[in-house]
């Protein structure tokens, strides 16, 4: 029996108000599936649930990490198993909603299994990702494999491919060709939708979001996090969400506001499309269903099973 219901889809599609509805529906409980939205210094920029949401249906997972932590599906993974076991048992049921594809992927498909990374390894290949390594490049030259499946941005996953590398001398690709992983959820627990609005509505939904978010707080979220002591490497999980390094540098006075609240929307509707074409790929099997909006959605959960 289904007792997770996984909601994707791009940022600014009306997802965390579709997973609030339904978990008031069933006495479910809202669980993050959002790599920024983990982030207790981002409510903000990273559109978490604010108070009054909290109070209307239990959330889990927003805000459990700090702005020096790299945060990694991994990590995510072993959060979310004991919500899912405690569901399995009986409890409340889970909808887990989110923009990160990567995390229903692992979560429906399973995530590679390989050895733990000792820490001086891993404290090595953070200090040169903060001194501003090219990580991609370095990557490319011991597994171009995976390299040409990460984006050079993507620092969690280039910092785990070359500590694995690092650790056991084995390429990362060969870790997954060999042990792919079993997921957490089995097929027949959990049922998934898919928001895909159109593009013009969608982006357009983005750049007034974006808007709304500097004049409910975000500059000052930035201004924290920039003030912090040691500073905060810009290739930090933290640092890269959407808007951070724009707006960083606007109160730095090297761009006007304008211009980096310019900057931050085109950033954010570029990732929506990355969203949507890593969906077509890995979250359009029997288990998903694609909508137009929430309220298609919604309709359509009804009748999910028919």
């Amino acid at each position: 029996m289904a007792f997770a219901l996984l909601i994707a889809g791009p940022t600014a599609s009306g997802k965390s108000a579709l997973a609030m509805a339904r978990a008031a529906l069933t006495d479910g409980l809202v669980v993050n599936a959002d790599s920024m939205q983990v982030y207790a210094d981002l409510r903000v920029l990273s559109a978490r649930p604010d108070a009054a949401d909290e109070a209307r249906v239990p959330h889990r997972l927003y805000g459990i990490a700090g702005a020096r932590e790299e945060f990694s599906v991994g990590r995510w993974l072993a959060a979310v198993a004991p919500l899912l076991d405690a569901a399995r048992r009986g409890g409340n049921p889970l909808v887990i909603v989110g923009g990160t594809g990567l995390y229903f992927r692992a979560l429906t498909e399973g995530l590679v299994e390989t050895p733990p990374v000792p820490e001086a390894i891993r404290a090595e290949w953070r200090a040169r990702a903060a001194a501003g390594a090219d990580l991609h490049a370095e990557l490319a030259a011991r597994d171009p494999a995976r390299a040409a499946a990460l984006a050079p941005a993507d620092t969690p996953r280039l910092l785990r491919a070359l500590e694995l590398h690092a650790a056991t001398g084995r390429r990362y690709s060969d870790w997954l060709a060999a042990a792919p992983g079993r997921p957490l959820l089995a097929p027949g627990e959990w049922r998934g939708v898919f928001l895909d609005p159109d593009r013009a509505g969608l982006h357009a939904a983005i750049d007034r979001r974006f808007v709304a978010m500097v004049a409910a707080g975000a500059l000052e979220e930035v201004r924290r996090l920039a003030a912090l002591d040691p500073p905060l490497p810009r290739n930090l999980g933290v640092m890269k969400a959407h808007g951070v390094p724009h707006l960083a540098d606007h109160l730095a006075g090297r761009i006007d506001l304008a211009e980096a609240i310019r900057r931050g929307q085109a950033d954010t509707r570029r990732y929506a499309r990355r969203q949507v074409i890593f969906a077509r790929k890995y979250l359009a099997g029997p288990g998903w269903r694609w909508c137009a909006d929430a309220a298609t959605a919604a309709r359509s959960l009804d009748h999910f099973d028919d």
